[in-house]
């Protein structure tokens, strides 16, 4: 299965529990004393989880967040830094752990990465339409690493012992990393293939902001004070709800943590994902909840729905967990070894941005990096892991917090974000695909490409198409003539049959077979009479004029039926242009050579398609689909005249 297939099965699939995993490698160096490999490790997981802290404490993962642990060498796999996210729906969490990576391997050029989720090597998968052909699904293992930021691929060798460094079989580990310390240019992915993986990453991290979405959402005052503490802690609500079952509803029929009486208005904030599955799930709350909605009218219903919603997610969550569990799963983050030298350098990398000690930022601030620590850093066991219902009621426990000053907080909120972007246009939906497969033009182009636009096109690219090897694989579409000119190899072509048809006997080309006279074929007879019996010769050649002359015979009398005079000869189309009077009657009084003069391919092909493309009016076709998968854009019908002729095949 090609990567173009994986790419295309990708996009229908839906996986439940989508995780991205990464691993970061030490270029190997003799000279380590492999007993300290370990710390080693250990202090670079320490230096890249503080660097990096500034742009993703704040960050709101979908299930969890980016993180970095010490992984024994097993199996032929060398000691290594390793990470697993599970993102969910939010495919943005993916791209996000890919840009970290990325300037992880530019920041530290002695490292290198490797990254692959439940598709597989899904950057390759994203750069389907530029990978070498050489390239596919079995052989790309323990090719594809990020090393100094960018994107590299292990070659396989063309011809055998044409490079001795590169094996023939997919590396291992240890191979793909001497191999990308001694080449590191040779192993340099294409320019078009970076590009591909570099538009997807475009914008990052400063597309996490965009990413977010703000909201007004009249919650209890438990849940704006938790909020207010850990808003990370939202994502884990939204899921709650999200996945609910009718078991996590029986809690919410008469809630116990957060009664509807104290509900205040507060802004929330979610990703953009989180928010649409908020809103996009209808549901009626339980009358005994106490849960009650104003009329739809109402300017604040949105806000109310929200929040209720939202409530139910942080019941359901504190409902699995019992009030009185296990303390030892309430120890403060300070208590590590490794707090100590993590805060000193967060102070180092300027996190706290020059507040006071002890002020109200900079204790929000340090909250947000013990929670970082706690979840990024030093995760503990998931025997010991506090899951978020636990968190949430430690902190209901330990934090207090005023009504009062939460319902003075009301009256000043900021401005919510606008959500116009869940209802996308059909056009804003197709700019939003070309966006993506970076095909997006400006309108003065294409009205340009339009008044300049050129049939021959159509049909060199139907020729081209017909001209490709198909195998068990499927059909390969042409490329568009400004990425990838299409060529065609004859050798390989040859070769590729002689594995598996077995070896020709004699060099032949059967793609020259003329429609009059079966010239290529008489020279090929030639060839193969030359290996015959006098006896056997005389046979074959009687055979083959006795085809020719009944192919001939069917040509003539089709020639006077309604297919054959369907088709548009060269010998009318020459008469046309020479004769601008009416002179139709006299091509069609002749019955030898006008009847007989060959089919204008080129013609009757671009005009079977046009007539198909636009008999569609303006729908998917036959006609748009082919044209548009090899990158022909034909330009609007002007001419509404209806067409009576069907696509020919």
């Amino acid at each position: 299965m090609s990567f173009q297939r994986r790419m295309e099965e990708s996009v229908k699939l839906a996986m439940v529990e989508d995780t991205v995993e990464y691993h970061l490698f030490l270029i190997p160096d003799e000279s380590r004393d492999p007993e300290k490999h370990k710390e080693v490790l250990q202090k670079y997981i320490e230096r890249i989880m503080t660097q990096f802290a500034p742009m993703l404490v704040s960050y709101i993962w979908q299930n969890q967040p980016f993180n970095l642990k010490y992984k024994p060498g097993k199996g032929g796999v060398p000691a290594h830094m390793f990470g697993m996210t599970k993102f969910g729906d939010n495919i943005e969490d993916e791209w996000f752990i890919v840009y970290v990576i990325k300037q992880i391997t530019k920041e530290f050029p002695e490292l290198v990465a490797r990254i692959e989720d439940n598709d597989g090597e899904f950057l390759l998968i994203e750069a389907a339409d530029f990978l070498p052909k050489w390239l596919d699904p079995d052989n790309s293992t323990n090719r594809v690493f990020f090393h100094r930021g960018e994107l590299c691929i292990i070659p396989a060798p063309r011809k055998s012992g044409e490079e001795s460094w590169l094996p023939n079989t997919p590396p291992t580990i240890p191979q793909a990393l001497n191999i990308i310390s001694a080449h590191p240019e040779k192993i340099l992915a294409s320019e078009s293939i970076r590009a591909a993986v570099n538009r997807r990453i475009r914008g990052y991290p400063e597309k996490t902001q965009a990413s977010l979405h703000r909201a007004h959402c009249f919650l209890p005052a438990g849940i704006v004070a938790v909020l207010k503490q850990r808003p990370r802690l939202v994502a884990a609500a939204v899921q709650a709800f999200y996945l609910r079952d009718p078991i996590d509803l029986r809690a919410c029929r008469v809630f116990k943590t957060f009664l509807p009486e104290t509900r205040i208005m507060t802004s929330v904030t979610f990703t953009k994902c989180l928010y649409a599955q908020l809103v996009q799930q209808r549901f009626v709350p339980d009358r005994r909840s106490g849960y009650r909605l104003p009329p739809p009218s109402d300017p604040q219903y949105r806000a109310h729905e929200l929040g209720m919603k939202l409530a139910h997610g942080f019941e359901i969550l504190c409902s699995k967990c019992s009030p009185h569990f296990s303390d030892c799963k309430k120890s403060r983050v300070t208590a590590s070894p490794l707090w100590a030298s993590f805060l000193e350098s967060l102070k180092k990398n300027d996190y706290f941005k020059g507040l006071i000690e002890g002020s109200a930022q900079y204790r929000e601030r340090l909250e947000m990096a013990e929670n970082y620590f706690q979840l990024s850093v030093n995760r503990p066991e998931s025997s010991l892991a506090m899951s978020p219902g636990e968190e949430i009621l430690t902190l209901l426990q330990t934090m207090p917090f005023d009504i009062e000053d939460l319902k003075k907080e009301a009256a000043n909120l900021p401005p919510e974000d606008g959500d116009q972007w869940l209802d996308l246009s059909a056009d804003q939906l197709e700019q939003l695909l070309q966006e993506a497969a970076g095909k997006k033009e400006s309108e003065s182009i294409s009205k340009e490409k339009e008044q300049n636009y050129n049939l021959t096109q159509v049909s060199e690219s139907v020729k081209s198409f017909i001209s490709k090897v198909s195998t068990h694989k499927g059909a390969e579409l042409p490329r568009e003539p400004s990425e990838a000119p299409i060529t065609f190899d004859a050798d390989s072509f040859l070769n590729y049959f002689d594995k598996i048809l077995g070896p020709r006997p004699r060099e032949s080309d059967s793609d020259c077979l003329d429609e009059e006279d079966f010239e290529c074929l008489d020279s090929d007879d030639d060839l193969d009479l030359e290996t015959q019996e006098p006896g056997e010769e005389a046979s074959l050649k009687g055979t083959l004029d006795n085809l020719k002359s009944y192919m001939a015979q069917m040509d003539q009398e089709l020639a006077h039926t309604c297919i054959g005079k369907s088709f548009t000869t060269r010998k009318q189309v020459e008469s046309v242009s020479q004769n601008t009077d009416n002179n139709s009657d006299e091509e069609d009084s002749g019955t030898g050579e006008s009847v007989m003069a060959p089919v204008d391919v080129d013609l009757n092909l671009v005009s079977n398609i046009l007539e198909s493309y636009s008999s569609q009016a303006g729908l998917a076709g036959p006609a748009s689909n082919l044209l548009h998968s090899m990158g022909v854009q034909l330009p609007d019908n002007t001419d509404h005249r209806p067409t009576s002729k069907p696509m020919k095949n």
